[in-house]
C-alpha cells in the first residue's frame, strides 16, 4: 500500500486522511503501508528526510506494538520502535497519520498510524525527553520510556526475542502531562490487555463459523426426523 502525504503544517494535532486503496486485513498482517512524506519528519529518537519510507509491524503473533521503519527499498531498517495502541471508535477504510505541533521550522512529530479499517492504531512511545516537549507544545499527555532506551530503537533488529527489543517491551512507561508532571498510562490511556485486544481485533468473519456448525447440526436433526417418519409410513 502506498500513499502520499502533504507537507506538515504547525497548527496543534495535526490528522491527515490519506488516499489509499483498502487492502483484506488477512492478506496484511504485519501492516504494511508505504508513506512519502514531501518535508522532513519525526519518529523517537531521530529526524527522517523527506523521502518515501515502510512503516510495519515487526512480525510478532504475541506483541503486535513493535513498529519497524524502513527505507522504500526494505534494504535499511532506520528503527524498531515501541508503540501503544491507540483506539478509534469508527475506523476508517484509509490510514490516517496524526502529527504533532512543534515550533516553526522544526519537523512534525509523527505521534499515531492507523492501518485501514483497524480500530487499534500504534501510538509511538517517545523517550521522555521528548515527550516532555512534545506535551507542553500541544497540551496534551504523550506516552515516555526512558530516555537511556533511545538507542534501543535504532539497532539492527530481526525478533521481539532479541535483547533491544526485549529491553523495550519492559521499559517502565509513563505519560508527560503538559503540565511536566508524570504519571501512569492507564490515568490518561484507554489500555486495553493485548489478549482482549486481538479478540475485538478477530476477522468478522469469524462469527460465520459457529454458525455454520449449528445449521449442519440442524440438517442432521432435520434429515433423521424425516427418515423416522418415513419408516413409519411404510
Amino acid at each position: 500500500m502506498k500513499i502520499t502525504t502533504m507537507a506538515c503544517f504547525a497548527g496543534g494535532l495535526l490528522a491527515l486522511v490519506l488516499t489509499a486503496p483498502p487492502q483484506a486485513r488477512a492478506d496484511q498482517w504485519d501492516q504494511k503501508i508505504v508513506f512519502t512524506f514531501s518535508a522532513p519528519v519525526e519518529i523517537p529518537g531521530q529526524i527522517l528526510p523527506a523521502g518515501t519510507y515502510v512503516f510495519k509491524l515487526l512480525d510478532s503473533a504475541s506483541d503486535r506494538n513493535i513498529v519497524q521503519v524502513f527505507n522504500d527499498r526494505e534494504n535499511h531498517l532506520f528503527g524498531t520502535f515501541l508503540t501503544i495502541p491507540d483506539y478509534r471508535l469508527k475506523p476508517t477504510d484509509k490510514p490516517i497519520v496524526t502529527f504533532t505541533e512543534r515550533a516553526a521550522g522544526c519537523p512534525e512529530a509523527i505521534r499515531t498510524w492507523f492501518y485501514p479499517s483497524e480500530n487499534y492504531g500504534h501510538d509511538f512511545v517517545y523517550p521522555k525527553a521528548k515527550a516532555v516537549e512534545l506535551a507542553k507544545a500541544n497540551n496534551e499527555p504523550v506516552a515516555s520510556m526512558p530516555n537511556e532506551l533511545a538507542e534501543n530503537t535504532t539497532q539492527p533488529t530481526a525478533s521481539v526475542d532479541e535483547p533491544q527489543v526485549v529491553a523495550l517491551r519492559e521499559a517502565p512507561l509513563t505519560a508527560q502531562q503538559p503540565t511536566e508532571e508524570e504519571v501512569g498510562l492507564s490515568e490518561v490511556f484507554f489500555l486495553m490487555p493485548e489478549a482482549d485486544r486481538q479478540t475485538a481485533e478477530l476477522p468478522k468473519t469469524a462469527g460465520v463459523v459457529p454458525l455454520i456448525g449449528l445449521l449442519g447440526l440442524l440438517s442432521l436433526g432435520v434429515a433423521g426426523s424425516l427418515r423416522f417418519a418415513l419408516a413409519k409410513i411404510k
